[in-house]
């Protein structure tokens, strides 16, 4: 019996899904980093489709999207010496897939780990009030120092954002202490101006009156008109402060005993 045609027919299928395993369909945002016989190949593969015949030949996928990673939540002592918790967000991506899988054995757990020290060693040269107003700048300065580090690996570094920052109860008291006291020493200000708009305007309408004495009367007949128009029955007579001094005068010269002759 001859079975040469059945091995050949057996060999041609075997061979048939070994080309039709070998290819492999990479997306839009994927590349394909690959090793033959341990040795990187050039340039990374895709998108679309491409040959890895395995054994020889191993595929690792790196996708080109942006990627954000959480920093865990970090004991900091500031400068002046406030204990903070603070956590961060790191945005990056993958530009180069060849040295993101030869030059660092996991890219995203090393770069977190990188940023959680620098994220330490960054904020603890700064003070409270310096974290809480400038922290575009801050967040600058973390997106530079972790970027320098892993150009080496392939990876950029587009933003890091300081996001949340949590204080001590008592500290959280003491800044609305500060808070409520700007605001009260604001409104003093405030209220001592106003008051000294309406001395400064009623010094002017002292003068003008007094350049007219009969205007004080006709202010005190407007002053009964409208104090009639409310239906009171009490009316008040304003009398000079010059009336009262010219008495005391007089009293005191009448209770002034005679001079001796």
């Amino acid at each position: 019996m001859d079975l040469g045609f059945p091995v050949i027919s057996v060999a041609i299928v075997f061979l048939i899904i070994y080309l039709l395993s070998s290819i492999k369909i990479l997306a839009e945002y994927e590349r394909g980093v690959i090793f033959r016989l341990g040795r990187l190949l050039g340039t990374a593969k895709g998108p679309g489709i491409i040959l890895v015949f395995s054994p020889i030949d191993r595929m690792v996928r790196i996708s080109l999207r942006q990627e954000a990673l959480e920093v865990p939540p970090q004991d900091i002592i500031t400068r002046d010496n406030v204990t903070l918790k603070v956590n961060a967000v790191i945005f990056l991506r993958v530009i180069d897939p060849n040295k993101a899988v030869v030059e660092v054995s996991n890219y995203a757990y090393q770069t977190s780990q990188f940023a959680q020290t620098t994220l330490r060693s960054v904020l603890g040269e700064q003070e409270l009030d310096e974290l809480l107003a400038h922290r575009d700048k801050i967040n600058l300065r973390l997106q530079s120092i972790l970027d320098q580090h892993t150009a080496p690996w392939g990876v950029k570094v587009a933003n890091v954002e300081v996001k949340q920052v949590d204080m001590p109860e008592s500290m959280l008291r003491a800044m609305a202490k500060q808070a409520e006291a700007e605001r009260e020493k604001r409104s003093k200000i405030i209220h001592a101006e106003g008051e000294f708009s309406a001395a400064q305007r009623l010094v002017d309408a002292a003068h003008l009156l007094s350049s007219e004495p009969a205007s004080i009367q006709l202010r005190y007949l407007q002053t009964l008109t409208e104090i009639g128009v409310e239906k009171n029955t009490t009316v008040v007579f304003p009398v000079p402060i010059d009336f009262f001094s010219g008495m005391q005068k007089w009293l005191a010269n009448v209770a002034a005993p005679p001079a001796a002759k």
